[in-house]
């Protein structure tokens, strides 16, 4: 399989890789001249007579891989041989022939040469995957046999020992010290395991895990058998190990002492350090350490492993499923890219019948091109390489795509192979049994309207909630859903259907989103003269007179209606657009006039006036005001005024800061795109040079600079809680540091706001989230889904609301970590938890949530001392924990004051920092 590799060649690489792409019958003596001025420099080649490496050059060919590509698999008949120019492959050797239990015993690297096996048509006697891109110059069988027959004395030292020479050197994981021939590797009885060596945070992990088990449930750790070969590994028998498994729900379990019926309960895993013969257990202090880091690896290891409920529930067979678990996996399939345009009902049949499937190795080939094709796959986790014979690899599928459908679909075989390009893939499959109803019942209920041979607009039929009786009983109402169609169509289904008999609160709610999502595929811009004039002006073509007058009266009211729709959802938003303002008033008119002719028009016209002088009105005093927002966005006495919805329109004033810290204001809209702001900075700076606009967030390390695109807008709402927006030439980017101010607070402000009520501070924390959350309006919602910059508009309110969160789970563990004393800090725990209450007292789960996770940040939660006083001073003295009613009487302006303007540290590494400065690591 030869894979495109889209890297840049030089000019001279790249002209012997074209000769070696030529037939060899097309090869000219200058082409082999080119070819072998290359080979003269691999090392596989450097003994070799210049007669034979000229036969090479006439007959080899040059192949590329990608990462994760089996070449071929153990037990193969082979047909080539090759010569690694650059890159390394691994040698992988299975003992039941099965390549998922393969065993990685080596590394081949540059220079060296395999494959011999094509000398007598043995099977291959292992299975070779890429380790990294590779370029290798293959041989076909019956051309290497001719030079072998004819230069035997020269290549016999390839072959033979030490052929396979095995690169060990710093890149590679290879713990052999000798040189290893294929042949003996894949006979020997117990091959050398080499392993991919973990990162230093796993390797620590595990340590803690072992240690953990053997200190609390030492039985668990013991000698098992697997393919007749003993092993120490641990089994997950009961929920207890489950802590250690890092399952959701393994806690509760564990209070309970009951067991969770998992699938996987009887997998052993093993541990590194149990693969050592005389491995001692853990020391006592040993033990400790493990005691205190546990919380904090058992929070890593849930924060990279994969969500074990969602598996264990696609493990069970279909007819398992209950209830619970189908909404669980309909909840997850709503979040995968390559159902998005599937129907509800779609995702709920396919909740029922998808599995789960994993593969751990790259180069697994899941399926080949030319074999039937039995089931469709959803790529959860990793990434997949598509690869066609003659062609290499196509393309490259990553998480959220799917491949297999098309060969379910015309029932042919498959196109392509499917190899997986890195290790632990996760995939999800629909069998072809459980494909072909779904589409079949899908197709039953879709309804098709084609013009010209094409789909102009496609429906599908579903039971609707509704239900009637009659004498025969109750009988399902059904409804028909809009699933795709050109904008004309949709909107003249939604007129066509639309009840005149209803009120805009019992509205269908497919109205609702084709008023709130029209803006993607039909912007105002578009629908405001459709509705003018393809649309109300609209006459029937058919039927008598009568008819006519009143499908066109029906018609107008309509249109009417779903004016008034749009008109009141989008709210002050009109405002921001001239062209949907004048639609608006010349539609009033337009209506005005219909009205002294046809009395039925004048119920919805002054529901219309109201709508139109209400926008005109405040577009004019807006105008007038010329509003400008003294908005910093995370600083400022601002914060303490009323807030009030952030415009599009609106200006800003804005500190810019440069490379030596100094700064400039300017005064741009708030959606305004990064070149207009830069061209803004760049005036007042008297800059010609070109400029680069550069979010800076607190760290200030070369991760934390982002160089803002010239078309984003509206950048003043998406920094971070301390961020700051830098402007310089390019060349100045790499000397960029974090303003002092943006380290963030320290001292402790819980001397402020100790004496403050509990109660209070929920009450005005409540207050001021529910101020933010009411100017975020649906269309800032849409907006921040498919890009500010498609629209040109701003998300500033959704941005501030959702950063707000942020700030008090980062206000919550800077206030921990800034708190020196062991007993405030027990006090300062407690104060969160009774804020936490009151804040789900008031219904306000946002600052709940926010306080909790705040208190799970890894710098709190590992302070094993402050916890532990904690819990046994509320033991002890429960009373302390009560809203004590002498401190209700605190000035609730200061209350008010101190929630909205809270000072943090939103970096992670300076507040881990601080916490082992609080409580160093027990050693």
């Amino acid at each position: 399989m030869v894979a495109v590799h889209t890297s840049a060649h030089s000019s001279a690489s790249a002209e012997w890789i074209i000769c070696l792409d030529k037939r060899p019958a097309e090869r000219s003596g200058e082409d082999v001249d080119i070819i072998l001025a290359r080979l003269k420099n691999v090392k596989a080649f450097e003994k070799f007579h210049p007669n034979l490496l000229q036969q090479i050059c006439l007959c080899g060919f040059y192949e590329c891989l990608e990462k994760g590509i089996t070449l071929y698999r153990q037990g193969d008949i082979g047909t080539s041989w090759y010569a690694v120019l650059s890159g390394s492959l691994d040698v992988k050797v299975s003992e039941t022939a099965n390549h998922q239990d393969a065993v990685t015993i080596c590394t081949l690297g540059i220079g060296t040469a395999f494959g011999e096996s094509i000398l007598d048509n043995t099977p291959r006697h292992a299975t070779i995957v890429t380790r990294e891109f590779c370029e290798l110059l293959r041989i076909e069988q019956r051309e290497f046999k001719s030079l072998w027959e004819k230069y035997r004395q020269c290549m016999a030292g390839l072959l033979a020992p030490p052929y396979g020479v095995m690169e060990s050197g710093p890149n590679n994981d290879s713990d052999c010290s000798a040189n290893i021939c294929l042949k003996c590797a894949a006979r020997a009885p117990s091959p050398v395991s080499l392993r991919q060596i973990p990162s230093e945070k796993i390797l620590r992990a595990g340590k803690v895990l072992r240690s953990a088990i053997l200190s609390r449930a030492s039985h668990m750790i013991r000698d098992r058998k697997y393919h007749l070969k003993t092993y120490r590994c641990s089994c997950c028998a009961r929920a207890r190990l489950r802590v250690w498994r890092v399952l959701p729900r393994a806690r509760d379990a564990e209070a309970s002492d009951q067991e969770l019926h998992f699938q996987d309960k009887y997998l052993f895993y093993r541990f590194l350090d149990d693969e050592q013969e005389d491995a001692p257990p853990p020391t006592e202090e040993e033990k400790k350490e493990s005691d205190e880091e546990l919380q904090d690896t058992l929070l890593f290891l849930s924060q990279i492993g994969p969500d074990a409920h969602m598996r264990v529930i696609l493990r069970k067979s279909p007819g398992q499923r209950t209830v619970d678990d189908l909404e669980i996996v309909y909840e997850e399939l709503l979040h995968i890219k390559a159902l998005s345009h599937l129907s509800t009902t779609v995702k709920r049949e396919l909740a029922g019948v998808l599995i789960f499937e994993s593969h751990a190795k790259a180069g697994t080939v899941l399926f080949n091109q030319g074999e039937e094709g039995t089931s469709w796959y959803i790529i959860l986790k990793g990434s997949v390489n598509v690869v066609i014979y003659g062609k290499g690899v196509v393309c490259t599928l990553h998480e959220g795509d799917d491949f297999g459908k098309l060969a379910l679909v015309n029932d042919a075989p498959r196109a392509a192979s499917i190899v997986l390009r890195e290790d632990n893939c996760h995939f999800l499959r629909v069998d072809k049994e459980d494909f072909n109803r779904i589409l079949r019942d899908v197709e039953a209920n879709t309804v098709r309207l084609k013009e010209h041979q094409q789909d102009v607009l496609v429906l599908e039929k579903s039971p609707s909630s509704g239900r009637t009786s009659n004498h025969s009983g109750a009988s399902t109402h059904y409804k028909y859903t809009v699933m795709s169609g050109t904008p004309e169509k949709i909107l003249e289904h939604f007129l066509e259907t639309m009840r005149l008999d209803s009120h805009f609160p019992d509205a269908d709610p497919a109205l609702d989103d084709f008023v709130l999502m029209h803006c993607v595929f039909l912007p105002n811009g578009q629908l405001c003269p459709m509705l003018m004039h393809c649309t109300y002006h609209a006459q029937g073509s058919q039927g008598s007179e009568q008819e006519k007058l009143d499908y066109a009266l029906s018609n107008k009211r309509r249109v009417i209606r779903l004016v008034l729709h749009w008109a009141s959802l989008y709210g002050d938003h009109l405002q921001e657009e001239e062209a949907s303002l004048a639609f608006l008033e010349e539609f009033y008119v337009t209506v005005s006039d219909d009205s002294r002719l046809i009395s039925a028009l004048k119920e919805d016209l002054p529901e219309l006036e109201k709508i139109v002088k209400h926008n005109s009105d405040d577009a004019k005093s807006s105008q007038k005001k010329h509003k400008v927002l003294l908005r910093q966005f995370s600083m400022g006495d601002e914060r303490l005024q009323k807030r009030q919805p952030i415009r599009s329109n609106d200006e800003i004033l804005f500190k810019v800061y440069c490379s030596d810290h100094t700064y400039t204001t300017i005064r741009v809209p708030v959606a305004a795109p990064v070149r207009e702001v830069i061209a803004a900075a760049a005036d007042k700076l008297g800059s010609a040079e070109d400029l680069l606009l550069v979010s800076l967030s607190s760290a200030g390390g070369e991760k934390d600079k982002v160089v803002l695109k010239p078309n984003d807008v509206s950048v003043f709402s998406t920094l971070g809680i301390n961020g700051r927006l830098f402007v310089c030439p390019r060349n100045q980017l790499d000397s960029l540091t974090a303003l002092p101010e943006q380290e963030g607070p320290t001292a402790a402000s819980f001397g402020t706001f100790e004496l403050m009520s509990s109660k209070d501070l929920a009450y005005q924390m409540t207050v001021y989230d529910w101020e933010l959350f009411h100017c975020v309006h649906e269309h800032e919602l849409v907006y921040h889904t498919f890009g500010r910059q498609t629209f040109r508009k701003t998300t500033a309110n959704l941005d501030l609301f959702l950063r707000r969160f942020n700030e008090v789970q980062l206000w919550v563990i800077t206030e921990v970590c800034l708190c020196n004393q062991l007993g405030k800090r027990v006090q300062l725990l407690k104060k969160f938890i009774k804020i936490a209450a009151h804040c789900k007292e008031y219904k306000n789960l946002n600052s709940f949530f926010a306080i909790i996770m705040g208190m799970s940040n890894p710098a709190v939660s590992r302070l094993s001392q402050t916890w532990e006083v904690g819990v046994a001073a509320r033991t002890a003295r429960p009373a302390e924990l009560r809203p004590d009613p002498s401190l209700a009487n605190k000035n609730h302006q200061d209350v008010r004051s101190y929630v909205r303007q809270l000072s943090v540290i939103d970096n992670q590494r300076t507040l881990s920092q601080l916490s082992h400065k609080l409580e160093p690591r027990r050693t």
